[in-house]
């Protein structure tokens, strides 16, 4: 028969009322920090899985701040295209009235030629449209214009394009090739507009140039055309992103947050399991020789 002394009686005691200390300390922490992980070693696994989660959610949202960025080019460039539609129909109007030579006195050429002087500027305008402080005709080029007329020649200043990632593996542009929608050089929708301002002056039939005014069109609304569907695209890149972040937000709370109703019934159960057992102890201890010698 095994013999139990004080001493080992009161080592068992002192372990069990550690243990049920330890055990209602642990609920107390996770119901005062809502936290289901309080340090790596309470569960490897879910440490784990917490943080790819958070690193997925991080990722999301850099793609939600690329998709922000991309809407902001895509509704300037939009903007700046519509804006030139509007001025290229109104030279086109001003074309169709100048080609009218036997109605026209000379006065009534200069008038047209003077309208057509100021749709020139607001073309160049136009096409040094920035956003955030860059050109959205001028690709990734940092020049103070996107369109340079200091040789007359109105070369744009960047032709590679500028890009947003907005997920995993999807990369829009954003921005529109200036060289491209307003042309260069003697082509350029600039010299046009001055041509038939300089023809409209000099007497020289303007027919011819209705439909050069056309094909600029053309070339506009293209771009327009392209714009919109990137913008489809960042919108539509926007609800996914949207989608992911609510989606991610649960896995992480379910990793990482508490069942506050079963922690604080397990905490109820710890505290009334310590009560017993301070309570067996208090009865188990029974007085030593020295509480008889006293």
């Amino acid at each position: 028969m095994t013999r139990i002394t004080t001493a080992s009686l009161s080592l068992n005691t002192e372990r069990n009322l550690q243990a049920a200390m330890t055990r209602l300390a642990s609920i107390q922490n996770k119901a005062g920090t809502q936290q289901e992980i309080g340090r790596p070693s309470d569960d490897p696994a879910g440490t784990a899985n917490a943080m790819a989660v958070r690193a997925e959610q991080r990722q999301n949202e850099q793609f939600s701040r690329n998709v922000q960025d991309a809407n902001g080019w895509l509704s300037t460039t939009d903007n700046a295209l519509t804006t030139a539609t509007d001025l290229l129909q109104q030279a086109r109007d001003l074309a169709v009235k100048g080609a009218n030579d036997g109605a026209l006195t000379p006065q009534a050429k200069e008038a047209l030629a003077l309208e057509l002087d100021q749709l020139h500027d607001a073309l160049l305008s136009t096409a040094n449209t920035k956003f955030m402080g860059r050109h959205v005709f001028a690709g990734t080029s940092n020049g103070s214009t996107a369109v340079d007329t200091e040789n007359g020649a109105y070369a744009f200043s960047g032709t590679s394009g500028v890009e947003r990632r907005i997920g995993q593996n999807s990369t829009v542009r954003v921005d529109a090739n200036g060289a491209d929608v307003f042309g260069q050089g003697a082509t350029s929708v600039f010299q046009l507009v001055k041509d038939i301002a300089m023809n409209l002056r000099d007497g020289t039939n303007i027919s011819s140039r209705i439909g050069d005014i056309d094909e600029r069109l053309q070339d506009v609304l293209g771009a327009q055309a392209a714009i919109g569907a990137s913008h489809a695209s960042v919108l539509a890149a926007d609800g996914a992103l949207l989608s992911d972040a609510v989606s991610l937000e649960a896995r992480r709370s379910g990793i990482e947050d508490i069942d506050l109703g079963s922690v604080i019934l397990e905490l109820k159960t710890q505290e009334v399991a310590y009560q017993a057992a301070l309570s067996a102890a208090a009865r188990t201890l029974q007085p030593s020789l020295m509480d008889f010698l006293r």
